[in-house]
């Protein structure tokens, strides 16, 4: 005989459904979900030793990326912005998510020493800082690397040559190619690893490991800087810092325009790249800003397919970042 849906079984059934729905909704996967967030203002989370924050409506912005589990249904359908990726991309195996939390915070903790650091130089203030080498913050998963550097790692020497600087690390994979492994050795710990790594060509051209790397330095501040973001973690707020330490202490550098910034910075001024620029520039649009500084190359093109109105200006230095702004006209409102 024919099944008859009584209405009991129909309530039954939709609701069967509707937490079938849920569970795609809600039900964590292993993967993780990159989701744009509002750029937010860098004075009121820095506090400089005999600076102010400044009055003329413009300021320094930075921008970060919400980082999350995905759901089986973001992992199926990503909603406008995201971006899911492997763990392996956020976490590396064996790695807990409280002790990439907690790594997340010592690389801001270090890159806002080093953001100050190259502020105050740049305004004529005597800073102690011994550079002792670069630091892994992370190793893409499809990167030869991977499985031989680690987050955390400090690399001091690469292919015979002394690394001091992310800079020289560069240099070091630059002249070595892609034809042969380079040795790299690091500081892992109190132990030392060396391992022979194969650069292979970066979407620029040029050979690359597939890490992504952070000034490790020791540094004394001839003023006291207090930077505290809320918990936000990793190194690309770097140089919204420095301009930010440099607004504080009496230079106009954003000439009454809210500017949003990215890229992670180095004791010489470099500017680093970072991750998270499709999410960066959505969040930098959502908050009206117009002109969004962004470390030249990779980042600078991919922030350009996520742009539309906002002024994209790429930088590869502290200096230029300070040249770029200098040619901003002076705000109406100042």
């Amino acid at each position: 005989m024919p099944r008859v849906l009584t209405p009991a079984r129909l309530l039954a059934a939709g609701l069967v459904a509707a937490a079938a729905a849920a569970a795609l909704w809600l039900f964590p996967t292993d993967s993780y979900v990159f989701l744009p967030n509002r750029a937010h203002a860098v004075a009121p989370f820095v506090d400089v030793e005999g600076g102010k924050d400044p009055k003329d409506g413009g300021g320094i912005y930075y921008v970060d990326v919400l980082v999350r589990k995905a759901t089986l249904l973001e992992r199926i359908r990503p909603s406008e912005g995201a971006t899911v990726v492997p763990a392996e991309d956020v976490r590396p195996p064996g790695v807990t998510d409280s002790e990439r939390r907690r790594e997340e915070l010592d690389e801001m903790s270090r890159s806002q020493r080093v953001a100050a650091a190259v502020a105050l130089r740049q305004l004529g203030y005597k800073v102690k800082a011994e550079p002792r080498g670069a630091r892994i913050e992370a190793v893409a998963s499809d990167a030869a690397a991977r499985g031989k550097l680690e987050p955390g790692d400090v690399v001091v020497s690469a292919g015979g040559a002394e690394v001091h600087t992310p800079a020289d690390l560069r240099r070091a994979v630059r002249k070595n190619g892609t034809g042969r492994a380079i040795e790299v050795v690091a500081k892992r710990g109190a132990e030392r690893v060396t391992v022979p790594v194969r650069p292979r060509t970066g979407p620029d051209g040029a050979p690359i490991l597939g890490v992504i790397v952070s000034q490790d330095a020791d540094i004394e501040l001839p003023l006291d800087v207090k930077i505290d973001v809320n918990g936000v973690g990793g190194p690309s707020a770097g140089l919204a810092f420095a301009l930010d330490v440099m607004e504080e202490l009496g230079r106009d550098v954003d000439r009454g325009h809210k500017v949003a910034v990215t890229g992670a910075i180095e004791l010489d001024g470099t500017v680093g790249p970072i991750g998270g620029v499709k999410q960066k520039t959505i969040g930098v649009e959502r908050a009206g800003i117009d002109v969004f500084l962004v470390p030249a190359g990779e980042n600078a093109a991919e922030a350009r397919r996520y742009a539309h109105g906002t002024r994209i200006v790429p930088v590869k230095t502290f200096q230029q970042a300070l040249r770029a702004l200098a040619t901003l006209p002076k705000s109406a409102e100042d």
